[in-house]
C-alpha cells in the first residue's frame, strides 16, 4: 500500500484526487494539506509514503516547500502536480529534488502511474519533460532566464515578484535583510531588469504567478 499525502490550496481539487486515488487498492490517501507549511507538518507526521503537491499556493508556496521537505526528507518522493505547464518550472524543481513534474491537464491514470514510479524510488520524467531536458542538456539557446536562477534565487524572484518586501522575506526565510537585498540584485541581473515592477511583470509573462 502506497500512502499518498495530497497538497493543493483548493478543497475541491483535493478532494478529486482523493476519490480518484482511492478506487486503486494499491494506493491510500493518508493526510491533505492547504499550503506548503501544512505539507511540512504532514510529512512531520510519518504516514506518507509519496508527496503529491502543487507549486502555486498561498503563505508557503510549493517551490519554498519543497526545499523545506527535500532538507529535512532527503529520500521522500515529492510529485509536482501543477497547473503551470512544464516549460516554466519543471526542470528547474527537478533539479532541486522534485521526483517528477506533472500538469494538472495530464490523464488522470498518469499520475497513478507516476506516483507507483517514483514510490518505488525511480523519477517520473513524461516525454515533454525528457524533451526540455534534452534541450537543456544542449545548451538550448532560447531557454528562459529564470532558468539559471539559483534555488534562492528563485525563491526571491518569486516572492519579490508578488510584492513581498525585503524585510519581510528576510524574516520568513530567516535571513538578513542585507543577504536577500543581495539575492535581488543578483536575480535583477541575471534577468536583465532593473526595479521590482518588472520582475513582476516578467513573471506575469511567463506565467510563474497567476
Amino acid at each position: 500500500m502506497i500512502k499518498v499525502g495530497i497538497v493543493d490550496d483548493h478543497a475541491i481539487v483535493r478532494s478529486g484526487l482523493r476519490q480518484f486515488l482511492g478506487e486503486h487498492v494499491d494506493l491510500k490517501v493518508t493526510g491533505e494539506a492547504n499550503n506548503g507549511r501544512e505539507a511540512l507538518d504532514l510529512v512531520r507526521g510519518g504516514e506518507v509514503d509519496v508527496l503529491l503537491m502543487d507549486i502555486s499556493m498561498p503563505d508557503h508556496s510549493g517551490v519554498d516547500a519543497l526545499q523545506a521537505i527535500k532538507a529535512r526528507f532527503p529520500d521522500l518522493p515529492v510529485l509536482i502536480l501543477s497547473g503551470f505547464p512544464e516549460a516554466q518550472y519543471a526542470t528547474t524543481l527537478l533539479r532541486y529534488g522534485a521526483s517528477g513534474y506533472l500538469n494538472k491537464e495530464c490523464e488522470p491514470e498518469e499520475i497513478v502511474n507516476a506516483i507507483r514510479l517514483v514510490a518505488r524510488g525511480r523519477r517520473y520524467i513524461s516525454p515533454s519533460v525528457a524533451e526540455l531536458l534534452a534541450d537543456n542538456a544542449v545548451g538550448d539557446a532560447e531557454r528562459p532566464l529564470h532558468e539559471q536562477l539559483s534555488e534562492r534565487e528563485l525563491q526571491v524572484f518569486l516572492r519579490l515578484a508578488k510584492g513581498e518586501t525585503v524585510g519581510a522575506m528576510a524574516e520568513a526565510m530567516f535571513l538578513s535583510v542585507k543577504t536577500v537585498s543581495t539575492y535581488r540584485t543578483r536575480v535583477l541581473e541575471k534577468l536583465k531588469l532593473t526595479s521590482n515592477s518588472e520582475l513582476t511583470y516578467y513573471a506575469l509573462k511567463n506565467g510563474l504567478i497567476q
